[in-house]
């Protein structure tokens, strides 16, 4: 978990783990990004994932454009203004997001018009934290350079 996050953090990517893939189980009832596909039109569903993008075109009357991504592909959200006002705080600062809302399908356009949005960020910060506290806790050094050695241990390239 530390590691995906230290590269997300670095450079917005990892090649090892997504970090969805990794909290999957606490985002219970939440249906994956490439399964919207198989749904209806107007189905009621929640999704979550990694903020990629946030737009609100001048020309939308004040409709804010999302995509989501998580371990199988992105989800596009439509977040009408007045849901917008209500969930200002998890729209402007949410890293990952849990949205429930109606699907619209038209052709294979695929978007979930929100009217729910939760800001899961936590849970990011969490994966991160409980790799870094089992590293802490099974350090056994005391002196500086031994720690470092524990924590940054010698990569061997051949």
């Amino acid at each position: 978990g530390e590691d995906v996050s230290m590269d997300y953090a670095s450079s917005g990517l990892s090649l090892r783990a997504h970090p969805i893939e990794l909290l999957r189980a606490e985002l219970s009832g939440c249906v994956r990004a490439g399964q919207l596909e198989t749904r209806a039109d107007g189905d009621y569903v929640a999704v979550a994932g990694l903020v990629i993008t946030r737009q609100r075109p001048s020309t939308a009357k004040g409709v804010i454009f999302i995509t989501l991504e998580d371990e199988t592909g992105s989800a596009n959200l439509v977040v009408w203004e007045h849901v917008f006002e209500r969930f200002r705080g998890a729209v402007m600062t949410g890293r990952l997001l849990r949205v429930s809302g109606r699907l619209q399908i038209e052709g294979k356009v695929i978007h979930l018009v929100a009217s729910r949005i939760e800001n899961c960020s936590e849970l990011l910060d969490q994966l991160a934290d409980a790799d870094q506290q089992h590293k802490r806790s099974t350090m056994t050094a005391r002196h500086p350079r031994q720690i470092a050695k524990q924590v940054f241990p010698s990569r061997d390239f051949r």
